[in-house]
């Protein structure tokens, strides 16, 4: 096959050749999947899409656990053309069906059977169970490959939906070129072999989770997905780290920090360990000091970022004993990655080297599916070109230091980092406005001295409100990542003087 592939089928066409009995898949169990079954099990399921009359630019869902049939399948959505987003089995059953009103999917399949039944649009969507009915795919004839000419670059591969300031989520689209393009800077910085096995602890409807899947399979490493039976029991995780023989830790700070602060990660574990990316949030320098002390000597550190609307990741860093001299800052962002370019927006500020992130090229996304007056806000024509040459708007405040390595500030909006989240602060409002007795609430984002933080959400009522019965009927709304960890009752909320909500002012009171 030739070396060019300009879509993900003809990639993992090409992989699977070249890697035919190697495991593309491994779990903790030691169950593995070689890229053969994989290619063969994706073309299965693209048969068995074609079969059910949905086609090219159809999107379809799938509740993911994780399994070896979720995968396949969303390998076999993309080879036909078909737009696959993951969603959270386990989120709200209300964020869910907004979710599925944004991207009208046309089937929507589950690993496990579910104890609710999602409604749409007031009916009952039909559900596939990709666990008790796995033989949909072995229903198919043939595993014969799918012809792949029709689908090109900037076709779209998948929706991953994140936090909106309007309390409804935004699909963020991503097309196989800027996922070609994610594998093939992977590869060069990662320095990727076959041999390599990248763990999988972020949740796979996250963003991080695209890099854990692409940056591997689709350069002949293997993936070791883990469940979040076994991510919430830290000693149990670095136990199977070991046990599978993982060679690349990608995840948010606050999964290193739990890990560090249980004890579970120790300086004598993580041996199979060679490079530890993270990435999604700041990583506080005391922690991170201590991950570095640790494995510093022997293994690359690195700091990624890159928003969900440009492939998950534009730049890395790798940490020295350097960075260390500072320890109230972050660690630098870096320089941007090849193929990739940036522009720091500096209206309002004093200097060029000072403003709103902007960031162009191959990796930046087609926009928010369904949802042009959000996509056209920040998804914006570079204001010194004189042709066409797009570029988003990331909100993220940096400046470019003496090094020329881009640092970040903070914010321009409602919009925070938690847990890894890109979190508006008006979607956790919209969801405490929709309980009843609620008249006005506000959220804020409180910081503590170790870097981290937590969401504080001031409600006023009609009447007395307990703090645990509110976050209870709170978790049927929004995710548990979106709960306020304290809610305070207010008789009214602090006004500026344009009438909006003063967060500065509650800021002071927490």
């Amino acid at each position: 096959m030739e070396d060019y592939q300009y879509n993900l089928g003809s990639k993992l066409a090409v992989v699977a050749e070249n890697y035919p009995n190697l495991p593309a898949l491994m779990y903790p169990d030691l169950t593995s999947y070689s890229f053969q079954e994989l290619e063969q099990a994706s073309n299965q399921f693209s048969h068995y899409l074609i079969g059910l009359g949905i086609t090219k630019g159809d999107v379809i869902a799938i509740l993911n656990n994780k399994s070896f049939e979720a995968f396949a399948l969303m390998l076999g959505a993309v080879k036909i053309g078909v737009i696959y987003t993951n969603l959270d089995p386990y989120s709200p059953i209300e964020r869910l069906n907004k979710m599925l009103t944004s991207c009208h999917p046309k089937m929507v399949f589950q690993d496990d059977l579910m104890e609710q039944q999602i409604q749409y649009d007031g009916c009952s969507y039909q559900l596939k169970s990709l666990k008790s009915e796995n033989n949909l795919r072995e229903k198919c004839s043939t595993s014969r490959a799918v012809l792949q000419l029709e689908i090109t670059g900037d076709n779209a591969a998948y929706i991953m939906f994140t936090s909106g300031s309007t309390g409804f989520p935004k699909g963020a689209v991503m097309s196989h070129g800027n996922l070609l393009n994610l594998v093939n800077w992977a590869n060069v910085t990662f320095n990727i072999v076959s041999e390599d096995r990248f763990t999988n602890v972020n949740p796979i409807y996250f963003d991080n989770s695209v890099f854990d899947f692409y940056a591997s399979i689709f350069n002949g490493a293997s993936m070791v997905p883990f469940g979040i039976d076994v991510t919430k029991d830290p000693k149990l995780l670095v136990e199977l780290i070991a046990k599978t023989n993982c060679s690349n830790w990608f995840s948010v700070p606050s999964m290193l920090i739990y890990l560090l602060t249980t004890k579970a990660l120790r300086k004598d574990n993580f041996k199979s360990i060679k490079k530890i990316a993270f990435g999604g949030e700041g990583f506080p320098k005391k922690q991170l000091k201590k991950l570095y002390e640790y494995f510093g000597n022997d293994k690359e550190v690195i700091n990624v970022y890159g928003p969900t609307e440009c492939t998950c990741i534009c730049s890395s860093y790798i940490i020295t004993s350097a960075d260390f001299e500072d320890l109230n800052t972050f660690a630098p962002l870096g320089k941007i990655a090849p193929n990739f370019e940036y522009y720091i927006d500096s209206e309002n500020f004093d200097t060029a080297e000072e403003g709103e992130l902007c960031l162009l090229g191959p990796n930046v996304g087609l926009g928010y599916f369904n949802d042009v007056d959000r996509t056209s806000k920040v998804f914006i024509q570079h204001p010194d070109r004189l042709y066409k040459s797009m570029m988003y708007k990331t909100g993220d405040l940096v400046f470019l230091d003496k090094k020329g390595l881009l640092q970040i500030k903070g914010r321009v909006d409602n919009q925070i980092k938690h847990m890894g989240y890109r979190i508006e602060l008006e979607e956790v409002e919209s969801g405490m406005n929709q309980l009843e007795g609620v008249k006005e609430s506000a959220a804020v984002y409180k910081q503590l001295s170790n870097g981290m933080g937590y969401i504080v959400g001031f409600v006023a009522t009609e009447d007395k409100i307990e703090g645990g019965q509110f976050k209870k009927l709170l978790s049927k709304i929004l995710p548990s990542y979106m709960i306020p960890r304290e809610i305070v009752e207010v008789n009214g909320l602090p006004k500026n003087q344009n009438g909006k909500v003063d967060r500065n002012q509650l800021k002071e009171n927490i």
